[in-house]
């Protein structure tokens, strides 16, 4: 938590103080509603104008025994009054609702940090599943935080004992107790959360009461007991006019895909198959059918590329999304899409792995798969999300490509990106790119695989058109005509053109925009993806110590922007953090002969700006 920056004799006198940011992260079973009261707290400090960031932290158990370190579910989230770029190194906070939930986390609090636990659930049976041989909140090991106990079920239960609900329903209700402690702790308001608890049990009137019965209940704990010796106020931040709103990265790349299906006149189709983290852009676009979209949940992934496939060639906007196993079975359709030339984007929502590996937790490692995992030479341009709001713009900038160049276009985000959330303004519609796609309609020396001159892309014929009509299919084209050809000539000359066609794409992308010093000097942090906020955080202190550092970050990875060799080769060092085990910067290294030095964490969980910080540290020492 920062220090106090203004209002100090105001503090003295109220018991309130002003700081800069703080972190705060909830913790308990996955069933005690942490993901809801960290994205209750979230929405009102958006309301309120702080910059934010989120990290929900999901359990890889689907139903883990309750109690346990595996079913630990988690929410942090930063609150500032200045621009930030990532949900915080190190919790301030800690709301620990039982002693796995502390015992998971404690060790990430910062040191003198708080720590709120709900002592009901200190018990010696909940205290030996978590693995503790000693209380924790007696034998002293929390000597280093400030510590303090509530009686947070006992305290809910005795709000709602004269409401006639049972024990069951009223036990789910304490995570409202807990959160109006925090609203109390930082001053927030009440009265968002209890107009979306009416709306969201509008048909269950009592269970909207019960909650927030047990909210204010939870404030005026607070408040009557003073259990906290201070209240802390975190002011708006100085945001550029305009409209905002709070957004997940899956919600921002939903709607960036319609916005691009409304602004290129073609009607969107998903075909999807339920994947983690995947999942919530099927669900999220399922909820646009009045703008056009289609959504196919379909009986597994092949079957969902392969409809996206089939809505392209009917004049559609053909999507499919899902993570890395998901992409695996989507590779062969892939190179359908690649093979008859028509515009697909494929989004993968990129987590642990390999296999099912870590279904819950974030990497970026699917790069090499995306670029290099279809059978023969497949290139397809390949793009990369930096933040959740970027997401919407990514969407937005794949269908333009797909679309251009009638080509797939695989677009890579991360668990980190898609469950995460920031402010996002709302872009005005008359800004937003023209993408409206000219359909062949002229039947005359009409050939189905004649080539723009600008772009190599091939005319996107409907199926249907009186003298368009022609053949598709995973065999190879014959140059023009597209006929079956056997002919090896025809096909070098046919792999060559899908390969110039994307790397064509170069000619849209805009230099690379240096953060620091544009001439070069000792150290350049290049990144790809949701390494983003960390990377900013590392580098920006870094320079505010003087220090010769400068970051730059990559949109496009396939093909690479046409200036990157020149950029690489100002700078003494390049250091590249990534989430994987190196996979652009074995890139780089193989087309640049750069050395590249490659900084890997593949955890699950995201950089802290201290990690890289550290390791830019480093590469100045060294």
């Amino acid at each position: 938590m920062t220090l106090p920056v203004a209002g100090q004799e105001d503090a003295r006198r109220t018991g309130t103080e002003r700081v800069s940011e703080v972190v705060v992260r909830f913790a308990g079973d996955s069933g005690d509603g942490m993901q809801l009261t960290g994205t209750q707290f979230t929405n009102t400090s958006a309301i309120l104008g702080n910059d934010l960031s989120t990290l929900p932290d999901f359990p890889a158990e689907i139903r883990a025994p309750a109690g346990t370190l595996a079913g630990v579910s988690g929410f942090q989230v930063r609150i500032a009054d200045y621009d930030i770029h990532t949900p915080g190194d190190a919790p301030d906070v800690l709301i620990a609702m039982n002693p796995a939930a502390l015992k998971a986390n404690v060790a990430e609090v910062r040191r003198a940090g708080t720590i709120l636990c709900n002592t009901d659930e200190f018990t010696d049976r909940n205290l030996k599943k978590a693995g503790y041989d000693s209380n924790p909140l007696e034998d002293g090991s929390l000597a280093g935080f400030q510590v303090f106990e509530a009686e947070i079920g006992t305290l809910t239960r005795r709000a709602l004992e004269d409401d006639g609900l049972d024990a069951r329903t009223m036990d789910r209700c304490k995570n409202f107790f807990a959160l109006g402690m925090i609203y109390w702790m930082y001053s927030r308001p009440l009265e968002n959360t209890i107009e979306w608890l009416e709306k969201k049990f509008a048909k269950r009137p009592e269970i909207a009461q019960a909650n927030i019965k047990v909210m204010k209940a939870g404030y005026n704990f607070c408040d009557i007991t003073e259990v906290f010796h201070v209240r802390y106020r975190v002011e708006a931040a100085q945001l550029a006019p305009g409209t905002y709103r709070n957004i997940h990265g899956n919600s921002a790349l939903a709607m960036g895909l319609v916005a691009a299906s409304r602004r290129s006149g073609l009607p969107l189709f998903l075909g999807a198959y339920p994947i983690t983290p995947a999942s919530d852009v099927l669900h999220e676009l399922a909820g646009y059918k009045n703008f056009g979209v289609t959504t196919l949940q379909a009986e597994d992934e092949i079957a969902a590329v392969c409809a996206a496939i089939g809505a392209s060639f009917g004049g559609s906007l053909g999507v499919t999304c899902s993570s890395g196993p998901g992409i695996a079975l989507k590779s062969e359709a892939m190179n359908l899409a690649l093979s008859v030339e028509l515009p697909l984007v494929v989004c993968d929502i990129q987590r642990g792995g390999p296999s099912t590996g870590l279904p819950t937790k974030t990497e970026q490692a699917d790069l090499l798969q995306v670029m290099y995992g279809r059978n023969s030479d497949s290139p397809v341009p390949v793009l990369a999300a930096a933040s959740p709001s970027d997401c919407f713009e990514v969407g937005l900038e794949a269908v333009r490509i797909a679309t251009r160049y009638m080509v797939p276009v695989v677009v890579l985000s991360d668990g980190y990106i898609a469950n995460g959330s920031e402010p996002w303004q709302l872009p005005n519609v008359e800004d937003l790119p023209d993408l409206r796609v000219p359909f062949e309609d002229s039947a005359e020396d009409f050939q189905p695989y004649r080539r723009d001159p600008e772009t190599l892309s091939r005319p996107w014929a409907i199926p249907g058109t009186p003298g368009l009509e022609h053949r598709i299919g995973g065999l190879e084209k014959q140059d023009g005509t597209g006929n079956i050809s056997y002919d090896g000539e025809n096909h070098e000359r046919m792999t060559q053109l899908r390969c110039e066609k994307v790397e064509r794409v170069t000619q849209e992308i805009p230099p690379i925009e240096i953060h620091g010093d544009p001439d070069g000097g000792e150290v350049l942090v290049l990144g790809w993806g949701s390494t983003l906020g960390a990377i900013t955080g590392a580098v920006n202190r870094a320079r505010d110590e003087g220090q010769s550092v400068s970051r730059a970050h990559l949109r496009f990875l396939n093909p690479l922007p046409a200036d990157l060799g020149d950029v690489l080769a100002r700078f003494r060092k390049v250091l590249i953090p990534e989430m994987n085990m190196g996979q652009l910067a074995q890139l780089v290294r193989a087309k640049y002969l750069v050395d590249a030095q490659t900084y890997s964490k593949v955890q699950g969980r995201p950089f802290s700006r201290q990690e890289i910080y550290d390791r830019i540290q480093q590469e100045l020492a060294s």
